[in-house]
């Protein structure tokens, strides 16, 4: 039996303006109706080889999360938030030490949340090799057959085979990102592989060469799940501890230093889905080479990557570029620059830009808001409650709001009263008065909220009682 750890703590950058901070590429549907998380967990579905994955997540994304894995009927094993980014080696820290307090020798599948494999049975039968090799003590990696001299990716060289196991290598090294002309002498060679940053290994062999290698990450990722708070679906590792943490890579902290680091030749259709190219590679496109997605119109245009979310994007005479819109932005880049995108967004929020953070429609555990209008002293916003929503007892100290019902049955309760609204009906909630708003139906609740007052911020929310541990 396998145990599927599942990293999804990544923030995409260079998949902007889609992939934001609080949305980030792993939980988008950037190919097809699945989310890359979903797709990534329907991998490891079969009872008879996997247990119930245990998913590593940022707290900020846990109802987020949590609904994606609803949306699929998959039940994790736990769902552990970090309340800050530390990489991948404390990731998966603390979940071989959650695995090892049951299973000790439990065999960990570590998979990033945000990777595309197009080849379901070559995947399995990778799987099953780097259990093999783990069983036998090694920490296996996946190396992936390059297709073309890569530049994006770093690279694994194999060395001798590993005794009594077909396929497999001892890794020789590991390298860094090369440069095109060392890239193609890589492909040349046979011996060097991409960089898959997926694994297999035991959970106690993990902890004895991270305890070994990096002893001060271990001791605080122990103190971090030992004073973790568990609430609801969600076990809430201790802030202080995993924030005085050190930030790594498992290939940094352990697989470079380690004896055991053992590689799995694989051709899996493999991407990381690192930039819009890499879309553009692995999209559907028209005679003239184009990946067209939404409400698209193009005319003479060849080896394009245009995308709209939003209103229609046109484009006449155009060669080899990436044009993305969503609702508030639009990003336009060549092709073969679109790696440079993170450098955007790190001046986007170097200047505390929203457009970093936050898509226009944010999405909370009872639904989701979107901003329609904002001005001076005004705000106006969508809300969507789902059927058994409830939003948090709360009050405003600088804001009044107007609610208005478009559509289903909600209710209300204002200070001391309680009410029913249905469609077309509306209420005042004056600054200062206690209130709350859920939805007791069975269809979506769709209501417009108007904000007036001196401050309009989202931190102007008092919280008395929530049914989603945000009190």
């Amino acid at each position: 039996m396998l145990y599927p750890v599942i990293l999804s703590g990544g923030s995409g950058t260079r998949l902007w303006p889609m992939s934001r901070t609080l949305y980030p590429k792993q939980l988008l549907r950037l190919l097809g109706e699945r989310s890359l998380l979903q797709q990534t967990l329907a991998r490891v579905t079969d009872p008879s080889r996997f247990a119930a994955p245990l998913l590593v997540a940022n707290e900020e994304h846990r109802f987020i999360v949590a609904e994606q894995l609803r949306e699929i009927g998959m039940t994790a094993r736990a769902l552990l938030l970090e309340p800050v980014g530390r990489n991948t080696a404390p990731a998966a820290c603390t979940a071989a030490l959650m695995l090892a307090e049951s299973e000790p020798d439990a065999l960990m599948l570590v998979l990033p949340s945000d990777h595309v494999i197009a080849d379901g049975e070559a995947f399995a039968a990778a799987v099953e090799a780097a259990a093999a090799a783990a069983r036998a003590g090694a920490l296996a990696t996946f190396g992936i057959r390059p297709e073309r001299p890569e530049t994006g990716y770093g690279y694994i060289r194999r060395g001798e085979p590993v005794d009594g196991i077909a396929g497999i290598f001892r890794v020789a090294e590991f390298v860094e990102k090369p440069g095109p002309e060392t890239a193609r002498g890589y492909l040349a060679s046979g011996e060097h592989f991409w960089n898959s940053g997926m694994f297999v290994f035991s959970a106690a062999m993990f902890l004895d060469e991270l305890g070994r290698l990096r002893p001060d990450m271990l001791a605080a990722c122990s103190r971090a799940l030992a004073a973790a708070r568990r609430d609801d679906d969600f076990i809430r590792l201790d802030r202080s501890a995993f924030e005085s943490c050190p930030a790594d890579s498992i290939d940094y902290a352990v697989m470079e230093h380690t004896a055991r680091a053992a590689v799995v030749p694989a051709a899996l259709g493999w991407s990381d889905v690192g930039s819009w190219d890499a879309l553009w590679e692995l999209g559907e496109k028209d005679a003239a080479g184009n990946a067209l997605i939404g409400n698209v119109v193009a005319e003479d245009a060849r080896n394009c990557y245009l995308r709209s979310e939003t209103g229609l994007v046109a484009a006449v005479g155009i060669e080899d570029l990436v044009v993305v819109a969503t609702a508030d932005a639009v990003m336009l880049a060549p092709r073969e620059r679109t790696q440079e995108v993170r450098r955007l967004v790190a001046r986007l929020a170097a200047e505390g830009r929203e457009e970093a953070e936050a898509l226009p429609t944010v999405h909370r555990p009872w639904g989701t808001y979107r901003s329609l209008h904002n001005g001076h002293r005004v705000q106006v916003k969508h809300i969507t409650v789902k059927p058994g929503g409830k939003l948090s007892l709360q009050m405003h100290h600088h804001r009044a709001e107007h609610w208005i019902v478009v559509q289903g049955t909600a209710k209300i309760r204002r200070g001391d009263e309680e009410m029913m609204l249905t469609e077309d009906q509306s209420t005042y909630i004056p600054l200062g008065t206690l209130h709350r708003l859920e939805n007791p139906g069975k269809i979506p609740v769709h209501l417009i909220e108007v904000q007036s007052g001196s401050y309009l911020g989202e931190d102007d929310i008092v919280r008395f009682e929530d049914s989603y541990g945000r009190s």
